[in-house]
């Protein structure tokens, strides 16, 4: 829902200048379906769709959302930087922020990790910008309903063996 918002708004802040980077991570049953759902939007918004598959599996030991997220970031900087795009839009939001914040903080980490999400960051030579940090997930996905446009939601998302989804799921709602 975040992404599809956030696509929506660009097209419309940017006509005839936005691509679309739709990252398969290939680690669940439902990421075509993801595709499927990425195709049409982009089709409907005349905006072209890349789809990069990824390698997203972790070692022994190591986090899967590290291992998924690095492998998402390498993927997006070197698809932006092939197709000479002066930056990437990430979809993350307000709860996502939080959730880092709590994150971070369950973890006992410094002023750095509490600063959570800036708004810019840079990965492998290229701005990434978060531009909907200030807004709510509930109010995009509000937004998209009233509008009737299709959204994926992330079935994992729910999966509270990870502690950002206890949290998401448990805390924030309380």
């Amino acid at each position: 829902a975040d992404s599809t918002a956030l696509l929506l708004a660009a097209v419309e802040r940017w006509p005839g200048r936005i691509r679309a980077l739709h990252i398969h991570h290939g680690l669940q049953a439902a990421a075509d379906d993801f595709v499927l759902v990425c195709e049409t939007v982009c089709a409907q918004a005349q905006v072209p769709l890349q789809v990069l598959r990824v390698n997203a599996r972790h070692a022994s030991g190591e986090s899967p959302e590290d291992a998924a997220r690095r492998a998402r970031y390498t993927a997006l900087a070197a698809a932006a930087t092939e197709q000479g795009l002066s930056g990437v839009l990430l979809g993350q939001h307000a709860d996502d922020q939080v959730e880092t914040l709590l994150l971070a903080l369950s973890r006992g980490a410094g002023l750095p990790g509490l600063s959570a999400m800036p708004q810019v960051i840079e990965r492998g030579g290229v701005a990434f910008y978060r531009p909907l940090l200030g807004i709510a997930a509930a109010d995009l996905r509000r937004w998209l309903v009233n509008e009737q446009i299709a959204f994926a939601d992330d079935p994992s998302n729910l999966d509270e063996r990870y502690t950002r989804n206890r949290i998401r799921v448990q805390l924030l709602p309380a």
